[in-house]
């Protein structure tokens, strides 16, 4: 028995040892108050983007769902307006798959509002979902054309709407796979893509790819915001049980549901960088960054590498008809 309690004490321990230095999130510690200014949220009728949504109602913000799922997002509007008291939050469809949704919304933004102060570039093809192979409406793989393409057009068309509203700022939800990630040109000219199959392994890492893209991506668009007022990062979010499995037969995600409780973070844990990100005071010098923690951090060699930040959004341009 004494035997058995030791070893007891050690898993406790060992616990407690990876859940204060590994999984435990910091808060955001920003009392910003966000009255008269607005923000959009993609993927906001959900999971981190959901609860980054309410937090930034609560603000006072007018906040708009950037979504595909009519239903669940018209859903959501409700929850947050309730929850919030603030009934400035609505729906606004947008399919990050296909670049004429992203122009069409972007068209329908700039005619119906006067100002852009956040844009949280939240959703995106998980990890965590198992994702499997597909093609968006334009051809291109499913990941890179949803956790890349489709922002980088949406956050260009937008650009100068903020700049003329002032102080504002793009927040890009990353992760920390993207220090497993790649970026081939070759690839990507050959193929659509930056992944040549469309085995599980391949999904892996089509989507830390992605993230890297991601990365490089804010990186890039620091650089060219300079002076403008405007600050950009990219962010870890933890790992989210609430994405754990999203796209899994029950049986498969039941034997996960342990494992998350005590391993992984929940919506309101996992949105608590994008917040820091998107509201705390002072960290407008450290634009093009990428945050994890509430807390900026370093990137993987290949995340620096600032000519291929360059060349990714030049080609990025190209894939969108922005050149």
């Amino acid at each position: 028995m004494s035997l058995f309690l030791v070893y007891l004490a050690g898993v406790i321990g060992f616990y407690i040892i990876i859940y204060y230095n590994v999984i435990k999130c910091s808060t955001c510690k920003s009392t910003a108050v966000l009255k008269g200014k607005t923000a959009i949220v993609t993927g906001g009728n959900t999971g981190i983007g959901k609860t980054t949504a309410l937090d930034l109602a609560k603000r006072g913000a007018r906040v708009i769902l950037a979504c595909r799922n009519k239903r669940r997002a018209e859903a959501a509007v409700f929850d947050i307006r309730r929850e919030s008291g603030n009934n400035e939050v609505v729906y606004m469809q947008l399919d990050l798959g296909s670049l004429k949704s992203v122009r069409s919304f972007a068209e329908t933004f700039l005619k119906t509002e006067p100002r852009l102060d956040l844009l949280i570039n939240n959703a995106g093809e998980t990890s965590g979902g198992m994702i499997g192979p597909g093609r968006t409406e334009d051809g291109f793989g499913m990941v890179f054309g949803v956790n890349h393409l489709g922002h980088f057009l949406l956050t260009c068309l937008l650009l100068d709407l903020m700049k003329k509203t002032g102080r504002g700022r793009v927040v890009n939800v990353a992760a920390l796979l993207h220090r497993l990630g790649t970026v081939s040109f070759s690839t990507l000219a050959a193929h659509k893509d930056l992944v040549t199959g469309q085995r599980t392994w391949d999904n892996f890492q089509a989507y830390c790819n992605s993230k890297l893209c991601n990365v490089l991506f804010t990186r890039e668009l620091a650089n060219r915001l300079e002076g403008s007022g405007i600050s950009c990062f990219s962010l870890h979010p933890g790992v989210i049980s609430t994405e754990l499995g999203r796209n899994q037969s029950w049986w498969l995600r039941l034997p996960l549901v342990p494992i998350a409780k005590l391993f992984f973070l929940d919506a309101e844990a996992g949105a608590q960088t994008t917040l820091h990100c998107a509201l705390q005071e002072g960290i407008e010098p450290l634009s093009g960054r990428y945050f994890s923690n509430c807390a900026v951090q370093e990137v993987s060699a290949k995340a620096r590498d600032d000519a291929a930040a360059r060349k990714l959004w030049e080609v990025s341009e190209r894939l969108c008809g922005l050149s």
